[in-house]
């Protein structure tokens, strides 16, 4: 037991307290330049509030500058715009394909005789893609009304 010491708590916390000094000494002269008392546990408080500072402030500027855009992974604002209107353009050049695969399909049924050309019109191809909700029977029926209830009671055992 002699090598190895004992864990002794107020042997530790009186290491960590005990004031040192630390002196700046003129190296030709041995005057002092500078005196400072620390302790170990200022020293290690100093460190960690510097450290926090240092991570934050690089946090900082990687998260609300233009530099980001140099690290790999971030990409650039230009780039997200450019994403942005590549994607509405396309969203509306298929609009605009499915409306001219309509006409197509509808000048075919005129070409073969299934449809008579009075019967074709633009604006009647675009109407087409419209569903009335008024065409669908949206009452509630029995069986919603007897899930809804049991639903209900459910929430209430749970509540309880």
């Amino acid at each position: 037991m002699s090598i190895l010491k004992k864990f002794n708590r107020k042997d530790f916390f009186d290491k960590i307290i005990t004031k040192r000094r630390l002196i700046i000494l003129n190296e030709d002269t041995f005057e002092e330049q500078f005196s400072l008392r620390l302790t170990i546990l200022n020293v290690f408080l100093l460190l960690s509030i510097g450290a926090i500072f240092l991570i934050s402030i690089t946090t900082y500027i990687i998260a609300f500058t233009t530099l980001r855009e140099y690290i790999p992974g971030y990409s650039s604002t230009e780039l997200k715009e450019k994403a942005l209107l590549l994607g509405l353009k396309s969203d509306s050049l298929d609009f605009e394909i499915k409306k001219n695969n309509a006409y197509i399909e509808s000048v075919k049924k005129v070409l073969t005789g299934d449809l008579e050309y009075a019967k074709v019109n633009k604006d009647s191809i675009l109407a087409s893609d419209y569903v009335d909700p008024s065409e669908y029977d949206m009452q509630v029926s029995e069986e919603e009304k007897e899930l809804r209830k049991q639903v209900e009671a459910a929430a209430k055992k749970d509540s309880k």
